[in-house]
């Protein structure tokens, strides 16, 4: 029997407990959530039970895992009452720029801790993530990590830790660019003459569909981009504008910079 107690049901603790249901990754879950008015989906059902703070967790409730699904800055006042549950259990946090040694300072160095950053596509089991964990963390604390994740999508590992903060500006803050692309170019349908129903569907279905045959492919994203690139086309006009020197890649590098330093400005507070 694996248990499982989600602290934190917001956006990305709601998209990982959706994914856990779906897949069956575990045979109960206790959530803490004191904006209980958001998770009527989930107020009744079979295996989960919702409580307000930690004091009214059940007794008898020993749980695999404990996952922190909380805002970075909210960690200092919500993690110290888990100290005693944390003893017997993996802590894993999905919080950007709240570092391993964080929890260690509160639990202990012999706590368990993995530290990962999920993406919100996890909601539909299409999500990825990426895992970093303690020397305390023994191989089947991991390997229920992994299982956890890999519910809600695409699992990956690193070693050193000093790399989350790129993860985070990469996969993490990823979708939004993705989100603010098809923004992007719905707006600019319309400014086209387009009407924005169309303009929008258009950019929502090119965009979805265009990475999903990039997922299916075998060829790399460069060579896809390539064979519909004809010289001289209008393809082609295009990607000029947004390959130039100050284009694109110049900016997605600048943006996720910008993230991956947020990232490093969270865990130094």
């Amino acid at each position: 029997m694996t248990s499982v107690l989600l602290v934190g049901c917001g956006k990305m603790g709601g998209a990982l407990l959706a994914g856990w249901r779906a897949n069956n990754a575990a045979d109960s879950f206790v959530v803490v959530e004191p904006m209980q008015q958001s998770l009527t989906d989930i107020l009744g059902v079979p295996g989960v039970t919702v409580v307000k703070e930690v004091s009214e967790i059940p007794d008898d409730f020993k749980p695999n895992a404990i996952v922190m699904a909380v805002k970075p800055q909210a960690m200092n006042e919500v993690v110290p009452p888990y100290a005693d549950l944390a003893k017997s259990a993996l802590t894993l946090s999905i919080a950007a720029g709240t570092p391993i040694a964080f929890f260690e300072t509160i639990f202990g160095a012999d706590a368990a801790i993995v530290r990962a950053m999920p993406n919100t596509p996890a909601a539909i089991g299409r999500g990825m993530s990426v895992l970093c964990a303690n020397a305390a963390a023994s191989a089947s604390q991991k390997n229920l990590s992994e299982v956890l994740m890999q519910a809600t999508g695409a699992v990956e590992w690193i070693s050193d830790e000093g790399l989350m903060d790129a993860v985070t500006a990469l996969s993490g803050s990823g979708p939004a660019y993705v989100f603010h692309l098809i923004e992007a170019m719905a707006a600019a349908g319309q400014a086209l003459g387009l009407d924005a129903e169309l303009a929008a569907k258009a950019a929502l279905e090119t965009v979805a569909g265009a990475g999903e045959l990039a997922r299916q492919a075998r060829e790399t994203p460069s060579v896809l981009r390539q064979n519909v690139t004809s010289p001289g086309g209008t393809t082609a006009a295009a990607l000029s504008v947004l390959m130039a020197e100050n284009g694109m890649s110049k900016l997605i590098e600048k943006a996720m910079t910008a993230a991956r330093d947020r990232g490093r400005e969270l865990a130094s507070n």
